[in-house]
């Protein structure tokens, strides 16, 4: 290791390596809460990723806990000993959840989303949460509680959203990776803003519960970011996997595979390569370029890559996935908008999702539902000449943070405050996994992604695909100036 310092040497490691000291007894808990602590009491001044941290004498019994387990030859799993910070949306079990609202900002939750749990049970420690925009809507990371997280390669842009703080706190090392969630982009969008990977799985492949609408939850996923594949599988491996309080989960999944089958021979494998979906989408001047760019490491992995066209009315499509969006949202937060009082602390894209959703019928929803239906099997067909499809993860290189959101690209005015990032809308709306990859730099030196698609269930195909063009690209190699 180069590192300056033995703390350093410790948050240096990649997750697979700082496991392995750990369960070897290389070096203590303490020590890498140590190294971990003082490395973001240096970075997130700068950047605001991780926020509402635990107290430290706390955090240290808990760390000595994990060092006495070790030498009684106790390991609770692969995070044995692993600071982690919840993204702030999802319930922690005695932390706050604010979800970037203040009408929660005081809100201790009593139990744990069964993915925090797993991560608990598998013996991460919880060092506080990562930040996220208000009910996770958008994909620029703000709010009223904690204010902005700032981008790790260059502060005075977004770090995007809703993970931006995860993605952040993964890129500038002062998490070894980070939990996400995804409904439009949420892992997708921060993982190309920040040169990391994150990882939207297919419903079911991470259980998502307690919720009350488990039967309904068909947008939102929770996944893995993290520096590299490996890194990701690991995280992965402890989150799938079926459980029955989400009825909706997967028990055909063998989450151990997620770290220990990612090796695989991609050569021959036929790749999709969707762009601008024929115009449809408005790019950032320079995107399509990177993205070309990066293209060719597919092709050095052994892949061929076509252009590939669907016949599909996007118009279509968006106007489905707006509907769907306005009623799962309004469905769960329709009584913060009745309450007078709570709505005045609603942000306008909240009670524009929530005004939308209480106007649809019946007839709205059934129709967004059969067009839903009509672009997966659109999407699906291309399956039958396709292994893999690929899309631009972000329409845009991170953009100003003290904006709200790009309210036009080339030229094209964007109609709604997320109609910026309607790229993630495909994979979302099919129910397919996707992965954030990174895909370089652009000529302003910020960096960018591209999605790579599976077909149904087809998570570890996609991590595997993922790895062979990292291996290839080297993009992920890639430090923040921040980092030195």
């Amino acid at each position: 290791m180069t590192a300056s310092s033995p703390d350093d040497d410790i948050v240096s490691l990649d997750a697979i390596a700082l496991s392995q000291a750990i369960q070897t007894r290389e070096i203590s808990c303490v020590e890498v809460l140590n190294a971990y602590l003082a490395h973001i009491d240096r970075i997130n001044p700068a950047v605001n990723a991780i926020v509402a941290m635990q107290d430290r004498a706390v955090l240290h019994t808990l760390a000595t806990e994990r060092d006495t387990q070790l030498s009684q030859g106790e390991s609770l799993g692969p995070l044995h000993g692993f600071p982690q910070a919840p993204k702030d949306i999802l319930p922690v079990a005695g932390m706050v959840t604010t979800k970037g609202s203040p009408i929660y900002a005081n809100e201790i939750t009593r139990v744990d989303a069964v993915v925090f749990e797993r991560m608990r049970k598998a013996g991460a420690i919880f060092i506080g949460r990562t930040n996220s925009p208000e009910f996770g809507l958008g994909g620029h990371t703000y709010n009223p509680v904690y204010g902005t997280t700032r981008n790790a390669f260059e502060q005075s842009r977004s770090a995007g959203g809703s993970s931006g703080g995860a993605a952040v706190s993964v890129a500038l090392r002062m998490l070894p990776c980070a939990d996400g969630s995804d409904m439009m982009g949420s892992l997708r969008t921060p993982a190309a803003f920040n040169n990391v990977f994150g990882f939207r799985t297919t419903p079911g492949c991470v259980p998502y519960a307690p919720s009350d609408d488990v039967f309904f939850q068909q947008f939102s996923v929770a996944g893995p970011i993290a520096r590299n594949i490996p890194d990701l599988g690991l995280l992965l491996s402890v989150q799938a996997g079926f459980d029955a309080r989400a009825p909706l989960s997967r028990k055909s999944d063998k989450p151990a595979d997620f770290a220990n089958a990612l090796d695989r021979d991609m050569r021959g494998t036929r790749i999709g390569w969707l762009g601008d979906m024929n115009g449809h989408l408005p790019m950032e001047a320079g995107l399509m370029d990177t993205y070309a760019s990066a293209l060719h490491h597919f092709e050095t992995a052994g892949c061929s890559i076509e252009t590939a066209r669907i016949d599909f009315d996007l118009d279509r499509l968006w106007n489905a996935w707006l509907d769907l969006r306005s009623l799962t949202f309004s469905g769960t937060n329709a009584p913060l908008y009745r309450d007078a009082a709570k709505r005045k602390l609603l942000k306008p894209e909240a009670v524009w999702e929530i005004e939308r959703g209480l106007k649809l019928s019946g007839e709205d929803v059934s129709r967004a539902i059969r067009d839903r239906a009509a672009w997966y099997q659109a999407i699906n067909a291309l399956f039958d000449n396709f292994d893999y499809l690929l899309l631009p993860s972000a329409q845009v290189f991170p953009f100003d943070a003290e904006l709200d959101w790009p309210h036009a690209i080339a030229g094209r005015e964007m109609d709604t405050y997320h109609r910026w990032m309607e790229a993630v809308v495909p994979a979302t709306m099919a129910s397919l996994p996707a992965l954030s990859a990174p895909a370089g730099f652009g000529p302003a030196g910020l960096p960018a992604g591209l999605q790579i698609i599976g077909p149904t269930q087809g998570d570890l195909g996609v991590l595997q695909l993922g790895l062979a063009y990292d291996r290839a690209s080297g993009f992920s190699s890639a430090r923040s100036p921040l980092l030195g």
